[in-house]
């Protein structure tokens, strides 16, 4: 451990691996909203579902859970610790994987995704917050950028097994085990939301080796705990300052919600609110959660399909290590607007393909390029803005808002894309390429957004963060 201390007398080691911890939030929010990708198809052939109707609301219904889980998090993170929420969210977490892999309706299945949005809720906002607030302001963009690099090795996790039980499956119906019926069908999406349990168990029993944010210890009075944990992430020098700089941030703020309506601050609200709604309403988990169905529409068959959502999650990881990279350098509003252009030039040119009927196999090329920008900019520091512009006092609440409408934001693209997607008016007037021009056109309204009104945190504390917004010339 010495050889990673840094000559300030803190540790990075120490640092990188709470963040790891808290990431596993992140990989269990990317694994359990993209395992219902692969499972769709056979879910709604085992439950007969209606494709324009409940079809939508099997993947959208866990979205519900995640407005909930969020709104929930956000005081009692405030109340109980950032820890003790994600220990929730864990129990969450593995009660849904069982739960969903067991129902004997589809009312039951209902149930425990919903129980499962709850965790994943509270796990995306408690986890990249918890990480900017034990990380130094130096390195903040990075650490809580690998959150959404946690979130995308999630769904690249499932997006194999998925595939890797498909096959399976299909093995199985050759061999003349599937007789009464499709394995993958009857049994298969079982084994898919069940391989859950795995990641749950292990995040459960790591959070009991991880301390609490030191600035929600300060908070409660626990400052000599609070200074244990600055001390290790820092060093001694840093521990003093971060522990003056948040004393006197918490004595001027009133502790309440209605703080964020004051002047000054009513503009970070809306600011934050924004950004998380843009984020979804640009469409990025219409190809999480309906890739392969959409692989299937550009011509391919189940296996090839599933086989494309792997190289989805594979862009997507790659990309995101690359925004690691350059959040702390570049900053956060140069990669917000480069990104958001190229997933609106790429939304353009997969609804035009699919306006001339030419949505064939190379299709994938933009398909890939919109996934790539998303993990360059707007996935991960999305989450960096969001965890670092409001104040410390009342930052688990106001999370909780923004959280509370990204993901109802979600459900609304989720549940109107095969409303839109089934639509036989829309379908002969526009051939599928509707949907993509709409979230192209809310990419644009974030370019403009973004410039206008998002600041560059590049580099500041939260409390320097904070003291902006007021105004203060200290």
């Amino acid at each position: 451990m010495t050889s990673s201390v840094e000559h300030r007398g803190g540790s990075m080691v120490y640092v990188f691996l709470l963040t790891l911890v808290a990431a596993l939030g992140g990989l269990l929010f990317g694994y359990d909203t993209a395992v219902i990708s692969g499972a769709i198809g056979f879910l709604s052939e085992h439950f007969e579902l209606d494709p324009q109707l409940w079809k939508g609301w099997a993947a959208a219904c866990a979205l519900l859970g995640c407005a909930l889980g969020a709104a929930m998090a956000g005081a009692l993170s405030d109340r109980f610790g950032r820890r003790g929420v994600l220990i929730a969210s864990a129990v969450l977490f593995f009660v849904s994987a069982v739960g969903t892999a067991l129902p004997r309706t589809f009312t039951e299945f209902i149930f425990f995704r919903v129980i499962g949005g709850l965790g994943v809720g509270a796990a995306s906002m408690t986890s990249p917050m918890y990480i900017a607030e034990i990380s130094p302001a130096r390195i903040r963009g990075r650490m809580v950028s690998i959150n959404q690099f946690a979130i995308v090795a999630g769904m690249l996790v499932v997006y194999f097994a998925n595939y890797f039980i498909a096959q399976h499956g299909a093995c199985v119906d050759q061999s003349g085990g599937g007789v009464d019926g499709s394995w993958n069908v009857l049994y298969g999406w079982r084994w898919m939301f069940a391989s859950e349990t795995l990641p749950a168990t292990l995040f459960l029993v790591l959070l009991f080796f991880v301390p609490e944010s030191p600035r929600w210890l300060v908070k409660q009075g626990r400052e000599r705990q609070a200074l244990t944990v600055l001390a290790r992430v820092g060093g001694p020098r840093h521990a003093r300052g971060e522990m003056a700089e948040i004393k006197d941030a918490l004595a001027r703020e009133t502790g309440s919600i209605a703080q964020l309506f004051h002047p000054g601050m009513r503009i970070v609200l809306l600011i934050g609110v924004i950004l998380a709604v843009l984020q979804q309403v640009t469409g990025i988990n219409v190809f999480l959660y309906f890739a392969p169905e959409i692989f299937k529409k550009l011509g391919l068959g189940t296996s090839a399909a599933l086989m494309q959502t792997v190289l989805v999650g594979a862009v997507m990881m790659v990309f995101t290590v690359l925004a690691i990279w350059t959040v702390d350098r570049i900053g956060r509003k140069p990669l917000m607007l480069v990104g958001n252009t190229g997933m609106g030039v790429c939304l353009l040119a997969m609804g035009l393909a699919a306006y001339w009927q030419h949505a064939e196999a190379w299709t994938l090329v933009f398909i890939l390029g919109y996934i790539a920008c998303f993990a360059l900019s707007v996935g991960p520091v999305t989450w960096v803005i969001l965890s670092e512009i409001f104040p410390t006092g009342i930052r688990g609440r106001a999370m909780a808002i923004a959280t509370v409408c990204l993901w109802v934001a979600n459900y609304l693209v989720t549940q109107t894309f095969t409303l839109m997607d089934e639509s036989q008016w829309l379908i002969e007037r526009f051939h599928h390429g509707f949907p993509f021009w709409i979230y192209a056109a809310f990419c644009a309204v974030s370019v403009v957004f973004i410039w206008r009104w998002v600041p560059e945190t590049k580099g500041r504390t939260l409390e320097e963060i904070e003291r902006s917004w007021l105004g203060s010339k200290r």
